[in-house]
């Protein structure tokens, strides 16, 4: 069984640049699954730094409503990995799902940790590159130039355990008839 975990698509990090094309191919992606009746799991950055984009409490911290909708499960997490101290893993065992589908912001951290994580417990991953996003660019990492979200994809393939695809290619890949046409 597959699952789709789509991490902190929360107000605060939408609302700090055009994240559209990311969003649209997210709710592409959610819709093949929900077509398929897999489960489709959100996870929500609990931030309690005051100056935090997405503090907890304020409705920056919220999940994007027009995602949101369709969260089968929605799960709150304090650090990078999905998995550390919340009940991700118990309840994708209790699905018995084995594929998990990375989305999400920031792509350096959460999605990247999360599909590490996940590696480290036995699931097979995919990694959906251009379904993440991050609102930080080269000048934070004092790396002229540096595509972050390109970075992190060629990473995690060039490990050999954790599949890497766009869009496009998950749709030649897995998606259903429905997303292909």
């Amino acid at each position: 069984m597959r699952a789709l975990l789509v991490i902190d698509f929360q107000n605060g990090f939408l609302q700090m640049g055009d994240f559209s094309q990311e969003k649209e191919r997210v709710q592409n992606i959610i819709k093949d699954f929900k077509r398929n009746e897999q489960p489709v799991i959100f996870m929500r950055h609990k931030d309690e730094n005051e100056g935090s984009p997405i503090t907890f409490g304020t409705e920056e911290s919220e999940l994007d409503s027009d995602l949101k909708i369709d969260a089968d499960y929605v799960i709150e997490k304090s650090t990078p990995s999905a998995f550390f101290k919340t009940n991700l893993d118990d309840l994708l065992q209790s699905l018995g799902v084995t594929h998990i589908f990375v989305t999400g912001f920031n792509t350096e951290y959460c999605p990247q940790f999360t599909a590490i994580a996940a590696y480290d417990r036995g699931y097979q991953v995919t990694f959906i590159e251009d379904a993440t996003a991050t609102v930080n660019d080269d000048s934070v990492y004092e790396f002229p130039g540096l595509d972050i979200r390109d970075f992190v994809g060629s990473v995690l393939n060039w490990s050999n355990v954790i599949e890497v695809l766009d869009f496009e290619e998950y749709v030649e890949e897995y998606a259903e008839e429905g997303l292909k046409s």
